[in-house]
């Protein structure tokens, strides 16, 4: 029995997590919840996306509002993708370390979205966004080079 929940929370750890790039969640292949990316951008605001407007890009599912949204990212995937891939931006930067993002806890800084796992860590991402921006750009190479 022991052995059984110990392989459960190593299944179920943040690390268990980052063997994609992009954060899908463990019963999913949406990344960023289903959220529309593009809507974070032109709606200030996160709004989920549709089934008839999805595409596949670097191994996740991503669904939009419109078909208006979907070609937008298709032709700039880069510009709309979440920063480290969806993860907490919050983690990735402060303790090098993978954690979910939430797609309602969100910044856009400097035309680049992030997401933060909850309210406390956006709090946290909020009081030193440019240190951790800088941070969590230094550290994301590694993160992906070690999955």
């Amino acid at each position: 029995m022991k052995a059984y929940i110990i392989g459960l929370l190593i299944l179920f750890s943040p690390f268990a997590m980052a063997e994609d790039p992009i954060y899908t969640g463990f019963f999913s292949n949406k990344a960023v919840s289903g959220y529309d990316t593009v809507a974070y951008f032109t709606d200030h605001q996160p709004v989920k996306g549709k089934s008839q407007f999805k595409t596949s890009y670097m191994g996740a599912d991503w669904y939009f509002a419109s078909a208006e949204h979907l070609n937008m990212f298709t032709s700039n995937p880069e510009k709309y993708a979440p920063q480290y891939g969806g993860y907490c931006a919050w983690a990735v930067a402060a303790v090098n370390d993978f954690a979910p993002g939430d797609p309602e806890l969100w910044a856009v800084v400097n035309d680049k979205l992030y997401l933060n796992y909850n309210k406390e860590v956006k709090r946290r991402w909020d009081n030193d966004r440019e240190n951790l921006i800088k941070e969590g750009d230094k550290n994301w190479p590694a993160l992906l080079s070690q999955k």
